[in-house]
This record gives structure tokens, C-alpha cells and sequence, in this order.
């Protein structure tokens, strides 16, 4: 574990940051290449991934936010301290907001919706993958108390400082978990967006297999607060039902209407 790649006096460079940021690279990089083989206007799909990114940010600290409401009414001046501003936020989050910013950035521009959305799913997931890596660097999203061979056990203090994240205490790797999920679906993406599909074949598959994985993994994972409605399940994992919803039905729409 490496939360700080770089210190030098108070200043120090955050290993979970740099790998995040590489992560949008390598996602918006790859999301331009895939829309100029679908003969999609570049400059259009270059800055729809830089809206996205800044959507997701603000989302993402949003639904962070809106997830420990009760600490933050106690506390209002944690919304803009340097704590909220360097934890990482939450992935759906980001994700439901940048969807909601790419939508609207589609029909602005008339860019088709389902196709610019495939072109961008496979950067997604292998983006995220790589921000996950960063999640395990800084210590953040661990796992419930694991004894299996594989549990992982943190002990830099600086994570403890930054995150509150337990140490000495065996925990599962819940963020290795995902970015294995997530570059797994990535090769499953980038294999369906090179063969025939009917427009929306690989968003809706990507949003139905991380949903499956993300509902899976919450299992393992420490809560982040209290499950809602009082049920077995969390924030997330009531998202996670949405959004394989939502996969299902652009997977199975008739491709005419897909293409509208």
C-alpha cells in the first residue's frame, strides 16, 4: 500500500490521484479511437469525455455527500474541506451524472446516443480498472475482515490519517476484486465493439455485467452507511439493480429503435 507516491514537506503527490487521472487518459484516449472507427465527429467525442470526467467528479462527491447526509448536516464546513476534496467520492455517482451529462451533450450536438455511448464503454471499464488499482494504493474501499489466504492487511498509518482505513486487521481486497471485474469486462467490450452490433450492443452490455459485479462485491465490502429501507441491500446495490435493468432493456430494444 502506497498512499503517497511523492512527499516532500507538506506537499505530497497522492498515488490514488495520479492513477484516477491516468485512468481518464487511457478512458478518454480509447473512447476517441473507438468513435473515429465508427466514423464519430473526434473533437465532439474528445470533449463529451472531458464534460463527463468534470460531471463525474462533481457527482461522484455528490452521492458521497448525499450517502453520510446525517455527518455532514452535523458537520457543514466538512462539505468544502480538504478531506471531502481529496477523498475520491462514490463511482455510481459519478457514473449516473456523467450519463446524465452525456446524454444531454448528445443531443446537443446530434451525436447518436447508443453508438457514441459504445464507443466509450470499453475506456470506461478499463479506466476504471485502472482507478481501482488506486483505491488498493490509497487504502480506500476496503473489504469486511477476511481470513482467507488471499486477505490483504494495510499498515501505513498515512491511510488510517487520510480514510480511517483499519490496519493490521486481515481484510478481502474489494478494490482488487473490481479491477479485476472491470478489465475482465473490458476485454469482453472491446471484443463486441469489433464485431457486428446493433447500436447500444456494448453500453448496454457493459452497464448490465458491472451492475452484476458491483452487486456482488458490496458483500464483501465494509458499509459505508446504513443500508436503505432497512433492507439487506446498499445504496449501491439498489443502483446496481437499476442500472442492469437499464443494460437489459438497450440490449434487447429491436435495433430500428435503437438506432433512434
Amino acid at each position: 500500500m502506497l498512499p503517497q507516491l511523492v512527499r516532500i514537506g507538506d506537499f505530497f503527490l497522492p498515488t490514488y490521484g495520479l492513477l484516477v487521472t491516468a485512468g481518464f487518459l487511457i478512458a478518454l484516449w480509447l473512447a476517441t479511437r473507438l468513435a473515429a472507427k465508427s466514423g464519430l465527429n473526434k473533437e465532439a467525442v474528445f470533449n463529451l469525455g472531458i464534460y463527463c470526467g468534470l460531471a463525474g467528479i462533481l457527482g461522484a462527491k455528490l452521492l458521497l455527500i448525499l450517502v453520510d447526509f446525517r455527518y455532514y448536516v452535523r458537520n457543514p464546513g466538512e462539505i468544502f474541506s480538504f478531506s471531502t476534496f481529496q477523498a475520491g467520492g462514490i463511482f455510481y455517482g459519478g457514473l449516473l451524472a456523467a450519463l446524465a451529462t452525456a446524454y444531454l451533450y448528445m443531443r446537443h450536438k446530434r451525436l447518436p446516443v447508443l453508438a457514441t455511448a459504445d464507443a466509450f464503454a470499453p475506456g470506461l471499464a478499463l479506466g476504471h480498472a485502472v482507478g481501482r488499482v488506486g483505491c488498493f494504493a490509497a487504502g480506500c474501499c476496503w473489504g469486511l475482515e477476511c481470513h482467507r489466504p488471499w486477505a490483504v492487511t494495510f499498515r501505513n498509518p498515512v491511510a488510517n490519517q487520510l480514510f480511517g482505513t483499519p490496519l493490521n486487521v486481515p481484510l478481502h481486497p474489494t478494490q482488487i476484486y473490481e479491477a479485476a471485474a472491470e478489465a475482465l469486462t473490458f476485454g469482453i467490450l472491446y471484443a463486441r465493439f469489433h464485431r457486428p452490433h446493433k447500436a447500444g450492443g456494448v453500453i448496454g452490455l457493459y452497464l448490465s455485467l458491472y451492475a452484476v459485479a458491483r452487486f456482488v462485491i458490496e458483500f464483501f465490502r465494509a458499509p459505508e452507511s446504513p443500508n436503505p429501507f432497512g433492507g439487506p441491500f446498499t445504496t449501491a446495490q439498489w443502483i446496481s439493480i437499476g442500472l442492469f435493468v437499464l443494460g437489459a432493456v438497450v440490449l434487447t430494444r429491436r435495433p430500428k429503435a435503437a438506432g433512434r
